[in-house]
C-alpha cells in the first residue's frame, strides 16, 4: 500500500494533534512505514478509568485517531475529507502505567469507504486491545 504521494513526516502528523483530543491523551506518531503506522499513548491519570486501568474509550480514541489520519495520508486532501463511521474494541487484557502503541494496516482501501485495522500492544508487544475502524471518504464541501 502506498500513502498519498506528497511527503507527509511525524512532525506534521504531530502538529495536526495541536488543540484536540489527541493532545490532550498525549499520543504521539512515533513511525510511518510501508503500509503501516505507529502511534503511543501514556497509561496514566489522564486515560485511565475509576479502577486504574486503560479507559476503553481512551483506547478507542488511540485507535480512531490512527485509523483516520492513515485515511487522510491516503485520499486526495485537496478534495476529499474523511470521517469515522463505525468503530469496534476488543479490550484483551488490562493496563495500569506505562505507555501502549497502536500500529494501523489497511484492511480496504477503497473509493468511498477505507477500513482499518488496529492492533494495540504494550511494551512487551502484548496485545492490550485490537479494533477495526471505518471511514467514510467524502468530497470536500
Amino acid at each position: 500500500m502506498s500513502w498519498n504521494k506528497t511527503e507527509i513526516s511525524l512532525q506534521m502528523l504531530n502538529d495536526l494533534s495541536k488543540n484536540t483530543m489527541s493532545e490532550t491523551l498525549d499520543i504521539q506518531f512515533t513511525e510511518i512505514g510501508d503500509g503501516f503506522m505507529k502511534a503511543t499513548m501514556p497509561v496514566n491519570n489522564n486515560t485511565h478509568q475509576p479502577y486504574g486501568l486503560l479507559h476503553g474509550g481512551a483506547s478507542a480514541a488511540l485507535a480512531e485517531t490512527v485509523g483516520s489520519v492513515a485515511s487522510w495520508m491516503t485520499i486526495d486532501r485537496e478534495k476529499q475529507i474523511c470521517v469515522g463511521m463505525e468503530i469496534n474494541c476488543n479490550h484483551i487484557r488490562g493496563k495500569r502505567e506505562g505507555m501502549v502503541t497502536a500500529t494501523v494496516m489497511p484492511l480496504h482501501i477503497g473509493a468511498t469507504t477505507h477500513v482499518w485495522d488496529i492492533k494495540i500492544t504494550d511494551e512487551r508487544e502484548k496485545l492490550i486491545c485490537v479494533s477495526r475502524l471505518t471511514v467514510a471518504v467524502l468530497k470536500k464541501p
